[in-house]
Protein backbone atom coordinates (compact mmCIF):
# COMPACT_ATOMS: atom_id res chain seq x y z
CA UNK A 1 0.00 0.00 0.00
CA UNK A 2 1.30 3.58 -0.50
CA UNK A 3 2.32 5.91 2.23
CA UNK A 4 0.31 9.08 1.68
CA UNK A 5 2.65 12.06 0.95
CA UNK A 6 2.15 13.06 4.68
CA UNK A 7 3.15 9.83 6.31
CA UNK A 8 5.93 9.96 3.59
CA UNK A 9 6.55 13.61 4.63
CA UNK A 10 7.51 12.39 8.55
CA UNK A 11 9.07 9.87 7.80
CA UNK A 12 11.85 12.21 6.30
CA UNK A 13 11.57 14.00 8.89
CA UNK A 14 11.96 11.37 11.42
CA UNK A 15 14.98 9.99 10.06
CA UNK A 16 16.86 13.55 9.33
CA UNK A 17 15.81 14.67 13.17
CA UNK A 18 19.03 15.48 14.73
CA UNK A 19 17.41 13.97 18.07
CA UNK A 20 16.78 10.64 16.56
CA UNK A 21 20.24 9.94 15.03
CA UNK A 22 21.83 11.18 18.57
CA UNK A 23 19.19 8.63 20.22
CA UNK A 24 20.34 6.33 18.16
CA UNK A 25 24.07 6.86 18.36
CA UNK A 26 23.90 6.52 22.67
CA UNK A 27 21.81 3.45 22.73
CA UNK A 28 18.40 5.07 24.20
CA UNK A 29 14.88 3.63 22.77
CA UNK A 30 13.63 6.98 21.88
CA UNK A 31 14.34 10.70 20.99
CA UNK A 32 12.00 11.49 24.11
CA UNK A 33 14.86 10.83 26.35
CA UNK A 34 16.39 14.18 25.77
CA UNK A 35 12.80 16.08 26.67
CA UNK A 36 13.36 14.18 29.64
CA UNK A 37 17.20 15.02 30.69
CA UNK A 38 16.55 18.18 29.58
CA UNK A 39 13.80 19.01 32.44
CA UNK A 40 15.86 16.78 34.79
CA UNK A 41 18.92 18.72 34.68
CA UNK A 42 17.00 22.16 35.52
CA UNK A 43 14.89 20.50 38.27
CA UNK A 44 16.84 17.17 39.27
CA UNK A 45 14.28 15.75 39.98
CA UNK A 46 15.40 12.00 40.13
CA UNK A 47 17.95 11.15 42.74
CA UNK A 48 19.28 7.49 44.11
CA UNK A 49 16.70 5.23 46.40
CA UNK A 50 13.26 6.82 45.03
CA UNK A 51 10.43 5.03 43.71
CA UNK A 52 9.35 6.44 40.26
CA UNK A 53 6.24 5.20 38.18
CA UNK A 54 6.64 6.16 34.10
CA UNK A 55 3.05 5.87 32.27
CA UNK A 56 2.66 5.43 29.10
CA UNK A 57 6.48 4.50 29.11
CA UNK A 58 6.97 2.22 25.99
CA UNK A 59 9.64 2.15 24.09
CA UNK A 60 11.39 3.05 27.77
CA UNK A 61 13.59 5.97 27.07
CA UNK A 62 12.59 7.76 29.84
CA UNK A 63 12.38 4.30 32.07
CA UNK A 64 15.96 3.74 30.81
CA UNK A 65 17.17 7.38 32.05
CA UNK A 66 15.29 6.78 35.36
CA UNK A 67 16.81 3.43 36.19
CA UNK A 68 20.66 4.82 34.99
CA UNK A 69 19.94 7.85 37.30
CA UNK A 70 19.03 5.93 40.37
CA UNK A 71 21.64 3.40 40.88
CA UNK A 72 21.32 0.56 42.17
CA UNK A 73 18.65 1.51 44.56
CA UNK A 74 14.96 2.52 44.46
CA UNK A 75 12.45 1.55 41.84
CA UNK A 76 11.35 2.10 38.68
CA UNK A 77 7.64 1.44 37.49
CA UNK A 78 6.79 1.42 33.75
CA UNK A 79 3.67 1.37 32.36
CA UNK A 80 2.17 1.06 28.53
CA UNK A 81 -0.81 0.03 26.98
CA UNK A 82 2.09 -0.99 24.16
CA UNK A 83 4.61 -4.11 24.73
CA UNK A 84 7.97 -2.94 26.09
CA UNK A 85 11.37 -4.54 25.71
CA UNK A 86 12.80 -5.05 28.69
CA UNK A 87 14.94 -2.79 30.43
CA UNK A 88 16.98 -4.04 33.73
CA UNK A 89 15.99 -3.22 37.15
CA UNK A 90 12.59 -1.99 35.79
CA UNK A 91 9.28 -3.29 36.17
CA UNK A 92 6.73 -3.22 33.39
CA UNK A 93 3.16 -3.72 33.43
CA UNK A 94 1.57 -4.27 29.70
CA UNK A 95 -2.27 -2.57 29.51
CA UNK A 96 -4.48 -0.24 29.49
CA UNK A 97 -4.24 2.70 32.23
CA UNK A 98 -7.94 3.30 31.71
CA UNK A 99 -8.93 -0.03 33.79
CA UNK A 100 -9.69 -0.16 36.50
CA UNK A 101 -7.54 -3.81 36.62
CA UNK A 102 -4.94 -2.23 35.24
CA UNK A 103 -4.81 0.55 37.83
CA UNK A 104 -5.32 -2.03 40.64
CA UNK A 105 -2.49 -4.18 39.28
CA UNK A 106 -0.13 -0.70 39.37
CA UNK A 107 -1.16 -0.64 43.27
CA UNK A 108 -0.19 -4.45 43.85
CA UNK A 109 3.13 -3.92 42.50
CA UNK A 110 3.43 -1.15 44.62
CA UNK A 111 2.43 -2.90 47.73
CA UNK A 112 1.35 0.78 49.68
CA UNK A 113 4.90 2.10 49.22
CA UNK A 114 4.37 5.72 48.36
CA UNK A 115 5.62 7.12 44.98
CA UNK A 116 8.80 10.25 45.09
CA UNK A 117 7.68 10.83 41.43
CA UNK A 118 5.26 10.18 38.95
CA UNK A 119 6.04 10.66 35.10
CA UNK A 120 3.48 10.63 32.52
CA UNK A 121 4.24 10.74 28.27
CA UNK A 122 1.01 8.86 27.92
CA UNK A 123 -1.25 10.27 24.26
CA UNK A 124 -4.30 9.35 22.73
CA UNK A 125 -3.46 7.88 19.03
CA UNK A 126 -3.91 11.46 17.43
CA UNK A 127 -6.70 11.77 14.48
CA UNK A 128 -5.65 15.40 13.87
CA UNK A 129 -8.60 16.89 14.74
CA UNK A 130 -8.51 18.87 17.77
CA UNK A 131 -11.58 18.63 18.72
CA UNK A 132 -11.39 14.48 18.98
CA UNK A 133 -7.72 14.98 20.62
CA UNK A 134 -7.67 17.11 23.07
CA UNK A 135 -10.99 15.73 25.36
CA UNK A 136 -8.67 12.56 25.40
CA UNK A 137 -5.35 13.55 25.82
CA UNK A 138 -7.13 15.42 28.84
CA UNK A 139 -8.68 12.14 29.79
CA UNK A 140 -5.31 10.44 30.23
CA UNK A 141 -3.50 13.77 32.12
CA UNK A 142 -6.58 14.02 34.81
CA UNK A 143 -6.00 10.14 35.54
CA UNK A 144 -2.28 10.40 36.02
CA UNK A 145 -3.11 13.53 37.79
CA UNK A 146 -5.56 11.68 40.12
CA UNK A 147 -2.89 8.78 40.53
CA UNK A 148 -0.37 11.24 41.23
CA UNK A 149 -2.71 12.79 43.96
CA UNK A 150 -3.47 9.16 45.05
CA UNK A 151 -0.02 7.74 45.65
CA UNK A 152 2.86 10.42 45.61
CA UNK A 153 4.32 11.00 48.87
CA UNK A 154 3.77 14.14 50.67
CA UNK A 155 6.37 16.45 48.70
CA UNK A 156 7.01 14.34 45.59
CA UNK A 157 6.54 15.58 41.82
CA UNK A 158 4.26 14.74 38.75
CA UNK A 159 5.42 15.63 35.68
CA UNK A 160 3.16 15.15 32.24
CA UNK A 161 2.72 15.91 29.29
CA UNK A 162 -0.48 17.72 28.45
CA UNK A 163 -1.90 19.57 24.96
CA UNK A 164 -2.58 22.95 25.34
CA UNK A 165 -6.29 23.83 24.37
CA UNK A 166 -9.27 23.26 26.21
CA UNK A 167 -9.07 21.80 30.10
CA UNK A 168 -5.61 22.92 29.90
CA UNK A 169 -5.93 25.98 32.25
CA UNK A 170 -7.90 24.09 34.63
CA UNK A 171 -5.20 21.69 35.17
CA UNK A 172 -2.84 24.51 35.85
CA UNK A 173 -5.41 25.91 38.37
CA UNK A 174 -5.93 22.14 40.31
CA UNK A 175 -1.73 21.24 40.35
CA UNK A 176 -1.62 24.73 42.03
CA UNK A 177 -3.74 23.83 44.75
CA UNK A 178 -2.10 20.58 44.84
CA UNK A 179 1.54 21.53 44.72
CA UNK A 180 3.83 23.94 45.68
CA UNK A 181 5.69 24.87 42.63
CA UNK A 182 3.78 24.55 39.25
CA UNK A 183 6.20 24.85 35.80
CA UNK A 184 5.50 25.19 31.96
CA UNK A 185 8.01 23.49 29.94
CA UNK A 186 8.93 22.69 26.47
CA UNK A 187 11.68 21.32 25.95
CA UNK A 188 13.89 21.94 23.03
CA UNK A 189 13.66 18.48 21.67
CA UNK A 190 9.76 18.83 21.35
CA UNK A 191 8.83 19.54 18.10
CA UNK A 192 8.03 22.98 17.47
CA UNK A 193 5.11 22.65 15.48
CA UNK A 194 3.19 20.39 18.12
CA UNK A 195 1.38 21.63 20.94
CA UNK A 196 2.38 19.29 23.30
CA UNK A 197 4.01 21.25 26.11
CA UNK A 198 4.88 19.51 30.05
CA UNK A 199 3.53 20.79 33.28
CA UNK A 200 5.80 20.17 36.13
CA UNK A 201 4.37 19.80 39.69
CA UNK A 202 6.61 19.57 42.96
CA UNK A 203 6.28 19.87 46.53
CA UNK A 204 2.93 17.82 46.64
CA UNK A 205 0.85 19.36 49.61
CA UNK A 206 -0.81 16.50 51.41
Amino acid sequence: MARSKSSTRWLKEHFSDPYVKRAHAEGWRSRAVFKLEELLERDRLLKPGMVVVDLGAAPGSWSQVARERLGEQGRVIALDILPMQGIGGVEFILGDFREEAVLAQLQDALGGVEVDLVLSDMAPNLSGMTVVDQPRSMHLVELAEEFAATHLRRGGAFLTKVFQGEGFDDLVRRLRVRYERVSIRKPKASRARSPEVYALATGKRS
